[in-house]
């Protein structure tokens, strides 16, 4: 747990699912930059750099109209506004339960912030835009297009972003969609960005969702169509790791519960539901998007969606134990843009725990991750299935112990 000061208090803070272990802080220079602008704490004289930047402050934001806050990865901002009855806006199962976890901390009711997803209407009006850069500039352009229609010519728009997350490209999707853009002086190797909205300014719908068919080398997914949300991964091509998988997909599994676990667009899970129409299907991510996706690429390509749920949460902790015969995965290596193992370790764990005996778990991961030695740990065992001088497919049984 980290503790974030700043002029409304201090606040402790962490991330979700919560690990005393965990060295990573649930928020960073870019948020406690955000905060300190919002607060009158910065700049104040205009002055501007030598790269045309200008380090605006002076005087505190004016927060008591409707504020939306987006992307914010752990809640930190979400939970130090809590006062002022925010709207946050996420694409993330796991950001929006931190968030839950630290506004309840910091003493605040339940009600005192409304958590929104990214596929959610947006609210009807803003009066202080608040944006996190996201990793995904599609995810970004995607959620200026929602928002746009409720920001007017007096929205308060200041985004803020570490300053490797800050591109020319952000700051054109700023420019095309709100209005006038620039940005503040680098701090802490943070920025804020600062856009004017012009009410004039009508940059159309969003271009997602976006679709495409899988190609003939894509194996039991050949001919499906993928159908992606914004801020999906490979959303705009099958990744080569997905499409490994699906070239050695297991099927004949007749009415097995087959899992989707960290499904993305839904086609590992579609696809076994096409090869196998008896399957029922479970299709989990931590991502809003991802799940919206899944859903969309099922009905897309399967007679009878009636086989199927979709869930976003933590792995599979949703799912009742010993009540799956095949978890399929391709897990992620890093959350919010810090690498660790510790995802794929709860999606293994869960997998074990969710499966019966006899059921299996299949991975396809690079080589230079070593999941192997994670699946012998959990479940005694660990079988290549195929492999590349990329990838490799893995399958653990679960067995009586």
């Amino acid at each position: 747990m980290n503790q974030l000061s700043t002029s409304w208090g201090a606040y402790d803070l962490t991330r979700f699912p919560e690990d005393p272990r965990d060295p990573l802080r649930a928020w960073s220079a870019a948020d406690a930059y955000l905060l300190r602008h919002l607060a009158g704490e910065t700049g104040g004289t205009g002055e501007t750099g030598g790269t045309g930047k200008t380090d605006e402050g002076g005087k505190p934001v004016d927060l008591s109209g409707s504020v939306a806050v987006v992307g914010d990865r752990w809640g930190a901002l979400t939970t130090v506004l809590a006062g002022h009855r925010p709207t946050m806006i996420t694409d993330s199962f796991l950001a929006r339960e931190a968030t839950r976890a630290n506004v309840a901390r910091a003493g605040f009711a339940p009600d005192a912030v409304r958590i929104a997803t990214t596929v959610d209407a947006p609210p009807s009006r803003i009066d202080v835009l608040l944006v996190r850069v996201p990793k995904s500039l599609a995810l970004l352009e995607d959620q200026l297009h929602r928002l746009a229609p409720a920001v007017h010519a007096g929205t308060v728009v200041v985004g803020t972003g570490m300053v490797t997350e800050i591109h020319t490209s952000t700051l054109d999707l700023f420019e095309r969609i709100i209005g006038p853009t620039r940005t503040s002086l680098a701090r802490q190797k943070a920025r804020l960005i600062f856009s004017t909205p012009d009410p004039e300014r009508d940059a159309g719908p969003s271009p997602w969702p976006r679709s495409y068919v899988l190609d003939a080398d894509s194996g039991a997914g050949a001919g499906l169509t993928a159908v992606n949300h914004a801020g999906v991964f490979c959303a705009e091509r099958l990744d080569i790791g997905t499409r490994f998988l699906l070239q050695h997909l297991p099927t004949g599994r007749g009415a097995a519960h087959i899992v989707d676990l960290g499904c993305g667009n839904g086609v590992l899970g579609t696809a076994a539901a096409v090869a196998d129409p008896e399957a029922t299907l479970t299709f989990v991510d931590e991502s809003y998007p991802a799940v919206a996706s899944a859903q969309d690429t099922f009905r897309a390509n399967a007679a009878d969606s009636t086989r199927a749920e979709f869930v976003a949460g933590d792995a599979l902790a949703a799912v009742p134990a010993g009540t799956v015969d095949l978890v399929l995965n391709n897990p992620p290596f890093h959350t919010h843009q810090a690498t660790s193992g510790a995802t794929a370790w709860r999606m293994f764990s869960g997998a074990r725990a969710a499966l019966r005996p006899g059921g299996e778990l299949w991975v396809v991961g690079n080589r230079h991750l070593d999941y192997h030695v994670k699946l012998r740990k959990l479940f005694g065992n660990s079988q290549v299935v195929a492999g590349n001088p990329k990838f490799v497919v893995l399958r653990a049984v679960k067995r009586d112990r």
